[in-house]
């Protein structure tokens, strides 16, 4: 009588941030004993919190949209889907104070019609551009959903030099086009590759009448991506270690994989390598990639949050968009953080920063101060309690023209060893979607690998 059970498997996670916690959850609900590396104290990647005095602060504003069926998985999976609601529908308060005639507050914002009449009558009321830039806005919409973003020709191409083709003026590509690419794509448009403009723009717009309508963590992001996360990763029996980062990975002498860490060798049958580019890089080995020097190619582009305590509330709504300003996106985190009292928590969230990422921050306080004085008149004569700058010099992976030739795939030549993050080939920018979405494609390359049969969470994938 033969035993048809598969033995017992280990794999090793190298790499606790959203890809990394993902392929270590799956790799262990398909049974593999797992143990999860992170260097950092705790659990998160770059969507993380930290205490400052009493309150809870989080290291930038993270957003997703309905069509991130991947990020709803994860909250799901961890258990932090009611804390991390979205908009029942999409409404995006715009607040333009460029104009000489003073400021004015318009609306992105969409109804319950079917895809593309769900947008319509919101860009036809949107007071920030003229009748003729908003007909413009629509055939390129037309156009730009017939693109494919599969297509390699679309990732040589630039998205700036695509809409200007298109019809699009100067004002609509910063009142519409740049007002959402910037802050899903962390790059203008001019910086953004086609293939990636066109994932976001088709998938959010133009897939599903919802599919645009924001969510936002109203708890700071580590009750979610480190305490829920890690929370969920011990029920499954996955070993994680933190404060714990590897220094190699070799080929063990009976097959399978040895990950070096100080003080201790891992023996895996398989290993995930869940860490940005340049460090994953580092840890390959030898002929895991025909041109591992490409992964050094990948450009990273910055994001800058300001934080500004006000004694008293200056902002009625929950978040804003600005045109005309400086300022791009500005959201109330007065209760998320735990603050009490009459004041008030901004978080002013600048996508692409190259300019002001390394300003100290008192020209940033000299620069965001009276801007948000000029954009929310309440501001004017609150007093600052606290004023301060969180920085990720390399926030995200550059989305540049080109870009997608470079990424690779979760699988390698190296059998057994495989590559997450939101850098690698998933199709989508560096967001927490494809965060998450590269986590399965590891974790699916793995099982594969190892000749486990799986089933891919979501349904739209094989």
């Amino acid at each position: 009588m033969t035993d048809d059970t598969p033995r017992s498997s280990r794999a090793v996670v190298i790499g606790g941030g959203l890809a990394g916690i993902t392929a270590a959850l799956r790799l262990a609900d398909a049974g593999l004993a797992v143990t999860l590396l992170e260097g950092r104290p705790r659990l998160g990647g770059l969507v993380f919190s930290f205490r400052r005095g009493e309150l809870t602060i989080d290291n930038g504003q993270h957003v997703y949209l309905r069509c991130c069926t991947a990020y709803q998985w994860f909250l799901d999976r961890v258990g932090g889907a009611r804390l991390a609601p979205l908009q029942n529908r999409l409404d995006v308060p715009v607040l333009d104070v460029g104009r000489p005639s003073g400021p004015r507050l318009g609306r992105l914002r969409r109804n319950a019609l079917p895809v593309p009449f769900h947008l319509a009558a919101g860009l036809a009321g949107y007071p920030h551009l003229s009748l003729a830039e908003r007909a413009g806005v629509g055939r390129a919409a037309l156009a730009l959903g017939r693109l494919d973003p599969d297509d390699p020709a679309l990732d040589a191409t630039d998205f700036g030099s695509w809409l200007a083709r298109h019809g699009q003026s100067p004002r609509t590509v910063e009142a519409l086009w740049d007002l959402v690419g910037v802050a899903t794509l962390n790059a203008t448009a001019p910086d953004s590759s086609l293939a990636l403009a066109a994932k976001v723009f088709k998938t959010g717009l133009l897939s599903d009448p919802g599919a645009a309508d924001i969510g936002w963590a109203g708890v700071p992001l580590g009750e979610i991506h480190d305490k829920l996360a890690r929370e969920a990763l011990d029920a499954v029996g996955v070993r994680t270690e933190l404060r714990t980062r590897a220094t190699a990975i070799t080929r063990a002498e009976g097959g399978g994989w040895t990950v070096h860490v100080d003080g201790e060798h891992i023996g895996a049958d398989t290993v995930v390598l869940a860490v940005p580019q340049r460090e994953a890089h580092g840890l390959l080995p030898g002929g895991a990639l025909d041109e591992p020097d490409r992964l050094l190619e990948i450009g990273t582009s910055p994001i800058l949050n300001v934080h500004v305590v006000y004694d008293r509330k200056v902002l009625r709504r929950p978040f804003f968009t600005a045109l005309g300003s400086p300022v791009q996106w500005v959201f109330d985190r007065t209760d998320a953080s735990g603050l009490t009292g009459p004041g008030q928590y901004l978080a002013v969230s600048q996508s692409a920063a190259h300019e002001e990422i390394d300003l100290p921050v008192a020209e940033l306080r000299r620069r965001y101060l009276p801007e948000l004085e000029r954009l929310l008149p309440a501001a004017r004569g609150a007093g600052v309690q606290d004023f301060f700058v969180t920085r990720e010099r390399t926030a995200t992976f550059a989305p540049a023209p080109g870009v997608g030739r470079l990424r690779p795939g979760a699988p390698t030549r190296a059998p057994g060893l495989c590559l997450a993050g939101a850098w690698t080939a998933t199709g989508w920018p560096a967001t927490m979607e494809g965060a998450v979405r590269s986590g399965f494609s590891a974790a699916s390359a793995a099982l594969r690998a190892l000749g486990r049969s799986h089933e891919h969470p979501l349904q739209e994938a094989a």
